[in-house]
């Protein structure tokens, strides 16, 4: 699976870059540019399946970092799960976006351990060299879906409505930002930054993913653990393999990648319920301005709790909610292009030619992989 990560770090840079330039250019997050030009079922189908993956994210994040800390320091799981739940409402209503995002930014420090852990243990870097570029793919129905599995995770849903609805963030928090279908002399610093901030990030998040897939390959797969149903599994069975040390920032990881996760995913699902039912909303608002807003937060985190005292395989959700995340992507991306090409909506800024090809291509792609994995399944 190490060529997905390559193979998807063009496509995933091209359809951030346009989520992006949409929230920047319009001033408005997706859902509310999908409320005013597109119809209802359309948008209502669209930010319902979002809030269904990403309340199965939530949880099994959740779930996640309270048995990573148990496994660290001991204790009741559950019991830390809520408490990792609670502090992450607390930062996301209390805390002003402007402070709340470098908070964010730092967290981003934690997937580092990821990338840690592969220099604590023997890793055979020519052998996955050649099976980076060179791989063995396969039509049977496990190996599609993952694939698609894996294109939902980096080419997400939620990142799209995320990075559109944070541009607009950060025109309220500037006083002298303007959208710029309103303000096109702020076009060449403004779309620059973006450029180079979406160029690095993906860049980071593709790297992680490439060390998440390798520590798991040359781990628990060399030594045929193959069926983990949890977070704790996983870790467990990596301390006798890979050391003590390995296991701590395994599990290290797992916390601060959740801490990380959880305000985007339900800031993703606030930001697209709002802008569907015309709500006020920001993270710079207090709950008293933003009730909607907040209250979509709250029953997220709240319902993800929830669900990790029920008998629900996390990892297996997790994994669904991640192949559920590849479906509802194509038809967000194709509406994604067709807005971005509006004048009404982009002005002058309309794709360029390069945005729209790479934005086109990773459409395609998604949809040819959702469709081979229908078409394998059906033919098993």
């Amino acid at each position: 699976m190490l060529w997905t990560v390559l193979f998807t770090y063009p496509l995933m840079v091209g359809i951030q870059l346009i989520s992006a330039r949409i929230g920047r250019v319009s001033g408005r997050g997706l859902a509310s540019n999908m409320r005013r030009h597109y119809p209802p079922w359309l948008l209502y189908g669209i930010v319902g399946l979002l809030l269904v993956a990403n309340t199965i994210n939530i949880a099994t994040d959740i779930s996640a970092m309270g048995t990573a800390l148990k496994l660290i320091i001991g204790g009741r799981a559950q019991l830390y799960a809520v408490g990792f739940g609670i502090v992450s409402l607390l930062l996301q209503v209390f805390i002003p976006y402007r402070r709340y995002v470098r908070i964010l930014k730092w967290l981003t420090l934690a997937l580092l351990a990821y990338v840690a852990t592969a220099f604590v243990i023997h890793v055979p870097w020519s052998e996955v060299l050649a099976r980076t570029l060179a791989p063995h793919l396969s039509w049977k129905p496990e190996y599609v879906t993952t694939v698609v599995a894996v294109f939902g995770t980096t080419i997400s849903p939620y990142l799209f409505f995320w990075q559109a609805s944070e541009e607009v963030e950060d025109l309220r928090a500037n006083p002298q930002a303007q959208p710029l279908i309103k303000k096109p002399d702020q076009a060449k610093a403004s779309l620059g930054d973006i450029r180079i901030d979406t160029f690095i990030g993906m860049g980071f998040s593709n790297l992680v993913a490439f060390f998440i897939i390798l520590i798991t390959a040359v781990t628990l797969n060399l030594h045929g653990i193959t069926d983990i149903q949890t977070s704790a599994q996983a870790a467990t069975a990596l301390r006798p393999i890979a050391g003590n040390f390995a296991f701590l920032l395994f599990g290290a990881g797992i916390i601060g990648t959740g801490l990380l996760a959880i305000p985007v995913l339900a800031g993703a699902s606030a930001y697209a319920m709002s802008g569907a039912f015309k709500w006020k909303n920001s993270l710079e608002y207090t709950p008293l301005r933003a009730k909607g807003f907040y209250g979509i937060i709250v029953l997220s985190t709240v319902i993800g709790v929830s669900l990790g005292f029920t008998s629900i395989n996390p990892i297996k959700a997790l994994y669904w909610s991640a192949v559920i995340n590849g479906v509802v992507s194509v038809p967000i991306m194709v509406v994604m292009m067709l807005m971005a090409v509006r004048p009404e909506i982009m002005g002058r800024f309309v794709l360029t030619r390069r945005l729209k090809v790479l934005g086109w291509l990773a459409t395609l792609m998604m949809a040819l992989a959702v469709g081979a994995m229908f078409w394998t399944m059906h033919n098993k």
